[in-house]
């Protein structure tokens, strides 16, 4: 009999392809994945370890999973309980200490030993743990996640950064930066568009430093990866995030005007208007820098489209950093953004910096630079409408005969047509938009 397998997922499109090659992976050795954490004889927490307290919330999650689990115990069955992910590198042994009852420790580089350790598991009396950085198989060893149906798939191409941005603990719970080989890449990319995948996401930590081994056994940048992949047939759109503006070559900027299937819209943090803060943050490019990179992709592509990552309330961000912020983010315009408050990760030097800002002036100037980003996210919703967009549908929608696509710029479109098909890329003209989403009518379907 098949065991089942529960995994929750928090984090980035990362964890959540992290966790679907796990699930991949523990399929060859008899579990077969469940959406209720009552029935699995494995459940897994795939973490993240970004946002404010999130070890916390992490910790609070395993004191519902053991009273789950003696519940089971009590009905004769038993349940393993695993950590995964950049909290269970960054807590280590301390989440036994925490959590005695957990089972095994994984890092986000350890993946595919879980046959190994779920082996050493029923061995052992206590738990077991591996959060080594050793990378170098991992890649080899995790099986392919399986499509089932998407339209769009991810594809990890990178993983862990050399930046060491001083609020960021990814360099610490991730590694180096590691490259995938190209063919590696494109194996798998012409994989998920055999079965039916017509967009895919590069991603990374650093997606914009990869520099893979070639087929010809030369280094290769993301701008020749994306012209490769681009020569596909079936693949009608690729995407990349998150990329770090200090690595957008020319070549990379070039792409966005020369490949039609690379899609005119882009994840390109910020962080602040600030060159002060910048500094701070340790990014190593400047206001002025990000502008101009802006300036060059608009002048390639036209049409393109940004979305971007905000920190308000640094340690030491005055007023006038506040405002330098606001300031550029009204010069460019951001069609979608992601904004949050400063929260000190235990580790990273913005954790130990002087001038910490009070909680109620970061609350202040998150509700501003907020306030900026939805007008401008409302004001990109209303100026698609009476405009042609070339939506690919992803699934249906909540009535009959309704189906949900994504736009090149990552909007949800909603179209009733009986003649469309989940899959089908079609011409539809924008007729009304939404707080979070757009309608339409098809005017080609392809």
């Amino acid at each position: 009999m098949r065991r089942k397998l529960f995994i929750k997922t928090w984090g980035c499109q990362m964890n959540v392809y992290d966790s679907d090659r796990m699930a991949a992976l523990l399929a060859r050795h008899g579990y077969e994945r469940t959406d209720r954490a009552e029935e699995a004889d494995l459940i897994l927490l795939n973490t993240c370890h970004i946002r404010e307290k999130a070890a916390e919330k992490v910790y609070s999650e395993l004191g519902r999973l053991r009273q789950l689990r003696e519940r089971r115990r009590q009905q004769g069955a038993e349940t393993l309980i695993a950590v995964a992910g950049c909290v269970a590198q960054a807590e280590g042994e301390l989440v036994f200490e925490r959590a005695p009852f957990v089972d095994i420790v994984v890092g986000p580089q350890a993946y595919h030993r879980l046959p190994e350790l779920l082996a050493r598991r029923a061995r052992a009396l206590g738990g077991v743990i591996d959060t080594d950085f050793a990378v170098d198989r991992k890649f080899d060893e995790v099986s392919l996640p399986e499509v089932n149906g998407a339209v769009s798939a991810f594809l990890t191409i990178q993983e862990g950064c050399d930046k060491f941005c001083t609020f960021c603990v990814v360099p610490y719970t991730r590694g180096a930066e590691i490259s995938r080989p190209a063919a590696e890449v494109l194996a798998e990319a012409r994989r998920l568009v055999a079965a039916g995948v017509r967009e895919i996401t590069l991603l990374g930590q650093n997606v914009d430093a990869w520099h893979g081994e070639g087929p010809d056994g030369r280094s290769w940048n993301l701008a020749r990866l994306i012209r490769a992949l681009a020569e596909m047939p079936g693949l009608a759109r690729i995407r990349y995030t998150t990329s770090h503006p200090l690595d957008m070559d020319a070549d990379l900027v070039r792409a966005h005007g020369e490949v039609p299937q690379l899609a005119p819209f882009l994840h390109l943090p910020l962080q602040s208007g600030s060159d002060r803060v910048l500094r701070a943050m340790n990014r190593r490019y400047t206001a002025d820098d990000y502008r101009r990179l802006v300036g060059e992709l608009r002048t390639v592509r036209p049409d393109i489209a940004l979305s971007s990552d905000f920190i308000v309330g640094f340690p030491g961000e005055r007023e006038e950093d506040h405002e330098a912020t606001l300031r550029l983010v009204e010069e460019i315009g951001f069609a979608q953004a992601y904004s949050f408050k400063f929260s000190a990760r235990p580790g990273t030097p913005a954790a130990a910096m002087r001038q910490q800002v009070p909680d109620d002036v970061k609350e202040r100037r998150l509700a501003e630079l907020q306030a900026l980003l939805d007008a401008q996210m409302r004001a990109f919703n209303a100026a698609q409408v009476g405009r042609t967009l070339e939506v690919l549908f992803e699934r249906p929608g909540r009535h009959p005969g309704q189906l949900v696509g994504r736009s090149p710029y990552m909007q949800a479109v909603h179209v009733s047509d009986p003649e469309l098909a989940i899959g089908d890329l079609a011409s539809v003209e924008i007729t009304e938009y939404h707080p979070h989403s757009l309608a339409g009518r098809v005017v080609t379907p392809h």
